[in-house]
């Protein structure tokens, strides 16, 4: 069992094929802070990538740069997916911090045009090459939701 800041026993139950462990639904956070990191493995060897990211029925999509090969090896493996609001600690707002983390497989999709447009505006560039958008879906299957309370 866990316990939340105030020693208090802390909700688990079920959502779908995610376990919520707190107040706050993990999908919810994801949604206040926009790019996160795509976690797996590339040729036996770990790897970060960040990607942009909306929620969609209850599944994460990705959008991030093609031209790194990154989402094709991403593409029927189980992935690991995480942001956070770190950096509001930064800006000195005083507000607690948190940081979710999504694990399932992963597929490369092709959206339609509505969908692509809930991601906003693309990079130009990325290193200095053009930016080629490229789609995952993530089907989040397990999820770890962390909280700093201050």
């Amino acid at each position: 069992m866990s316990f939340d800041s105030h020693g208090s026993p802390r909700e688990r139950r079920a959502v779908g094929t995610i376990e919520r462990t707190g107040p706050a639904e993990p999908l919810d956070l994801l949604g206040r802070v926009r790019y996160g990191r795509l976690a797996t493995s590339m040729r036996a060897l770990p790897f970060l990538a960040v990607a942009r990211h909306i929620v969609s029925d209850g599944r994460i999509l990705l959008r991030m740069h093609r031209g790194f090969g990154h989402h094709e090896a991403c593409d029927g493996s189980v992935v690991a997916y995480g942001a956070d609001n770190y950096n509001d600690a930064a800006s000195g707002d005083g507000g607690n911090l948190w940081s979710v983390q999504f694990t399932g497989p992963a597929e490369i999709v092709h959206l339609r045009p509505a969908q692509e447009e809930l991601f906003g505006a693309a990079p130009v560039s990325v290193n200095g090459e053009p930016y080629a958008p490229a789609y995952l879906r993530v089907d989040p299957h397990f999820v770890t939701e962390h909280t700093l309370d201050f």
